[in-house]
């Protein structure tokens, strides 16, 4: 009797320890972003370095948000970022998946060096590649362009990789099928192809999409005019105006966040089946 009740808790202790692990990582992970949404919300008459903190406001305001917008072109880095990061997804899933076509279904000589090569270019970091490209970009005319800062992220080694990793999962009886229907390569890599790996795409869009709108370095380089500024150069000069009040800080934080969250609900639901898919694949 023992044994089979043993047996029978087991199941329950170990699904308990498992969700209790699970809400101490949730908490670990979204704690940060809960105190710097309770400093945003805090008033100036509250101590936001109080011992013992207080997570909420006691007096809940949104005037620092408004504040920080009327201060700063605010909107106008929001659309710098916008037209950067989604001219950048749509060319990095575009080549990407370009170049994956022929590595994942064409035949050809010295095809498996070419995507080791590719993959390759991970282990070098972007810091080593800046120099080149800036002069690359200065030649081009492209400083204190949109262009100039979507450049270095047109094609990446990892969305070759995503990308031919999911042509891959796609029959090839599929192509031999739409051939003979008088179909050609670019065909059949638009109208089979690319339907049949939308979770995969999505998840791109996604990693895409969150680099784009974080990156800081390459902006700094290659923009010396404010009016094309991004939001991490626009927070970065909001750091250096406020320096001492940290909830206007916050509040900037805060609504350079929001676009990334709203991206990334919309398109969960593809991310989780590109993710299964590919460990799947694995």
């Amino acid at each position: 009797m023992e044994i089979s009740k043993t047996k029978t808790n087991n199941p329950i202790i170990k699904k308990f320890f498992l969700y209790l692990l699970l809400i101490i990582v949730t908490i670990f992970m979204i704690g940060p972003f809960l105190w710097l949404l309770s400093t945003a919300l805090k008033s100036g008459s509250e101590n936001i370095f109080q011992y013992p903190p207080k997570l909420l406001p006691e007096n809940p305001t949104l005037t620092n948000f408004v504040k920080v917008m009327d201060t700063f072109p605010f909107w106008r880095y929001l659309f710098n970022s916008v037209v950067v990061a989604v001219l950048t997804v749509f060319l990095n899933v575009l080549f990407c998946s370009l170049a994956a076509y022929p590595l994942a279904r064409m035949k050809f000589k010295g095809k498996n060096t070419i995507f080791i090569l590719v993959l390759s270019t991970m282990m070098i970091p972007f810091q080593l590649l800046m120099i080149p490209v800036y002069i690359i970009s200065l030649k081009l005319g492209l400083q204190n362009t949109y262009m100039g800062m979507v450049l270095p992220h047109v094609t990446t080694a990892f969305g070759v990789f995503l990308m031919r990793q999911a042509f891959l999962t796609v029959p090839k009886e599929l192509d031999e099928s739409a051939r003979m229907d008088g179909a050609n390569s670019f065909q059949i890599w638009w109208r089979i192809l690319m339907p049949l790996v939308k979770p995969s795409m999505v998840t791109l869009m996604i990693f895409t999409f969150v680099s784009a709108w974080g990156d800081f370095l390459w902006p700094l380089i290659i923009v010396n005019d404010q009016d094309m500024f991004t939001l991490p150069l626009g927070l970065n000069m909001l750091q250096g105006t406020f320096t001492s009040d940290w909830r206007l800080i916050a509040a900037g934080a805060i609504i350079s966040m929001i676009p990334i969250i709203v991206f990334f609900l919309f398109l969960q639901r593809f991310f989780i089946k590109g993710a299964m898919n590919g460990a799947i694949k694995g």
